[in-house]
């Protein structure tokens, strides 16, 4: 039987962690039919790594910690929300939203998961390993990829400049080089076809 207050701590994090479905970015679905939730961002970050693992910049990165951190790195979004990545102004305090939402929400846990899952969302957040720089170019890949494949349309809805792209995207470079190629290919193409604003 297990301990019932452990377990009432689990239940509670899995019943918060449900609110992360209601928080939407500004990344369109392939079908444009809405724009995508966070949810549903953490777990296509976490099939993209089992899929792309071949091309993490460093051989043997431990893949199940990498899926780890892509399905924890986002549950912060739920108190601080999500911020937009060419938002300047939104950018200012970000870290210090993110970062009392990780005391408060991994602090619902039993201490033993607390701890473990709060170390993977520094770790994330710190970049220093190669699973954490893995992790963070397919979370800077994949908006990249959905705005290239919707022709543009959040960049557009935003008046996006190609600079801004190539430095909020520069992660992939780090973590994932052979994607960091086809990354190149995607904004300069999006640039000749008016989804991004040329350099001012």
């Amino acid at each position: 039987m297990p301990d019932e207050s452990r377990l009432d701590r689990q239940l509670c994090f899995l019943r918060e962690i449900d609110r992360l479905k209601t928080v939407f970015r500004q990344t369109w679905l392939l079908d444009q039919s809405r724009r995508e939730n966070d949810a549903e961002h953490s777990w296509h970050l976490a099939t993209m790594a089992l899929l792309l693992a071949e091309y993490a910049a460093e051989p043997d990165v431990d893949l199940p910690r990498t899926v780890r951190m892509l399905l924890l790195h986002d549950l912060v979004e739920i108190d601080a929300g999500d911020t937009f990545a060419y938002d300047p102004a939104a950018q200012q305090d970000k870290a210090a939203r993110e970062l009392a939402a990780a005391e408060r929400i991994f602090g619902l846990l039993p201490a033993d998961q607390a701890v473990e899952f709060r170390r993977l969302w520094d770790e994330f957040e710190a970049r220093r390993t190669p699973e954490a720089r893995f992790a963070a170019a397919l979370d800077c890949f994949q908006p990249l990829m959905h705005n290239y494949l919707t022709g543009g349309r959040a960049w557009r809805e935003h008046g996006v400049a190609a600079s801004a792209v190539f430095r909020r995207v520069q992660a992939i470079a780090d973590g994932a080089p052979a994607l960091w190629d086809l990354a190149e290919r995607m904004i300069v193409e999006a640039v000749e076809r008016g989804d991004l604003v040329k350099e001012q």
